[in-house]
């Protein structure tokens, strides 16, 4: 059986809020797809709200969101990530970062306040989002013979598959992406061109 290649993620950057005895916790959610954009727009709002007491977020990556992480930022430990985290899980979402920047207010709301707070900004942010559906695709580099050019380009045009980076002369190539749920399909029908090799670009 294939593997779903379904999942839920966000269109673009939205914004929540939520304010509780004089604290504010704005709430910045973010579509992100490799842990390497997380550090820049942690960073980003960390400059621009730098008098803000904390810069709590937590983030779930890939179509299975096996790639997740909850940060606290100095507030007591699962009050903060673990409630943002808890916000996208809840939604069914991946691929998305949510940053809550935190303005203290003078009085302290305890760890259930807390807890209340990270959970009803992220929530804000996620409802104030354009949800959307993605499909997760492996990318792969074909290589044949200009003799198998048409069997090739038939195997594309029967999935529907976007070209790119192709080179054509004595060998050819051209890379494709293939969702999950065809890659067997086209490995198998590829695998039946003579002259064609296949083979898969981590990204």
């Amino acid at each position: 059986m294939e593997e779903s290649d379904k999942y839920k993620s966000i269109a673009g950057p939205a914004q929540g809020l939520f304010k509780d005895n004089g604290s504010r916790f704005i709430a910045f959610a973010y579509p992100v797809e490799r842990v390497e954009e997380v550090k820049p727009l942690v960073d980003a709002l960390k400059k621009e709200y730098h008098d803000a007491r904390h810069h709590c977020f937590a983030y779930r990556i890939g179509h299975t969101g096996a790639t997740f992480r909850a940060n606290d930022d100095g507030e007591p430990s699962g009050s903060a990530g673990r409630p943002i985290l808890g916000q996208i899980d809840s939604f069914g979402l991946s691929d998305i970062l949510i940053v809550v920047v935190r303005y203290f207010g003078g009085i302290k709301l305890g760890i259930p306040g807390l807890i209340r707070a990270y959970k009803t900004s992220s929530a804000d942010a996620i409802d104030n989002s354009v949800i959307i559906e993605k499909t997760a695709c492996r990318m792969f580099k074909i290589e044949f013979d200009y003799l198998a050019m048409n069997a090739v380009q038939k195997v594309l045009k029967d999935m529907g598959l976007p070209q790119q980076n192709q080179e054509f002369g004595q060998t050819c190539q051209i890379e494709t992406r293939v969702p999950l749920s065809g890659t067997q399909t086209f490995l198998e029908r590829c695998s039946n061109i003579g002259g064609c090799y296949v083979k898969e670009i981590v990204e």
